[in-house]
């Protein structure tokens, strides 16, 4: 895991001016921010070790193996309940293999399904990785508080791999608001995260709320980790 993976660059940025193109290119850029500080954090794990304390002994991969496209191994089928995949952007999806670590992941643009109001349109980042040469645990627990500290709630989900938990932020400035929601899943050397990013306008209609959100991610995280076993 990145410490604060998928976390936007400036998480609760809002757009300055009004306009559902306004909005859609903030959760865009929010999304893009996401990538960028989970595959910069990767590398520097990759680099410099030392930067994850406690146990550093690999975990064992459990089980869980690649696939050339997270796309379909890890579709979000319950998210996709609500929402449909862009037609002006098709999903993008990446697997690379390393003797160290191994990753898979996979971004989608989403259009909610009815409605006219800017809380339509949505991204979707889902990312699994593998390691093998540390253990990812003290990792994903430093995460945790990255979060909390910067003011996302932080729930604890049980049941789903060794250690899970949600996180959510509805935030903004004046009538613009930015929603971000993520569920984190370590089994072993495997972490898989699956997160999203809204924005919306006061008195527009608004994204599924937190407790809509923890449920759909929950759902599709666990059937994408059992896939990542088959």
């Amino acid at each position: 895991m990145a410490p604060a993976p998928g976390l936007p660059t400036a998480p609760g940025a809002a757009p300055r001016s009004g306009g559902s193109g306004n909005l859609r290119r903030n959760a865009v850029w929010a999304f893009a921010g996401a990538v960028i500080v989970s595959v910069g954090w990767t590398a520097a794990v990759l680099v410099v070790p030392g930067m994850v304390g406690g146990d550093s002994a690999p975990r064992g991969l459990h089980g869980y193996h690649l696939s050339d496209d997270f796309c379909t191994t890890g579709k979000p089928a319950k998210l996709l309940q609500t929402y449909s995949v862009s037609d002006s952007s098709a999903p993008t999806h990446h697997t690379d293999r390393h003797p160290a670590l191994d990753s898979m992941n996979c971004s989608m643009s989403l259009k909610r399904t009815g409605g006219n109001s800017d809380s339509e349109y949505a991204n979707v980042y889902l990312r699994a990785d593998l390691h093998k040469a540390v253990n990812p645990a003290p990792e994903l627990a430093a995460n945790k508080e990255l979060y909390r500290a910067r003011g996302y709630q932080v729930t604890e989900i049980t049941g789903v791999g060794e250690e899970a938990y949600f996180l959510y932020k509805d935030d903004g400035s004046g009538t613009y608001h930015s929603v971000y929601a993520e569920l984190n899943i370590l089994d072993g050397g495997m972490t898989y995260y699956i997160n999203y990013s809204a924005s919306y306008s006061d008195g527009k209609g608004k994204p599924p709320s937190k407790d809509e959100l923890r449920s759909t991610l929950q759902s599709d995280g666990q059937d994408a980790v059992r896939a990542m076993k088959k």
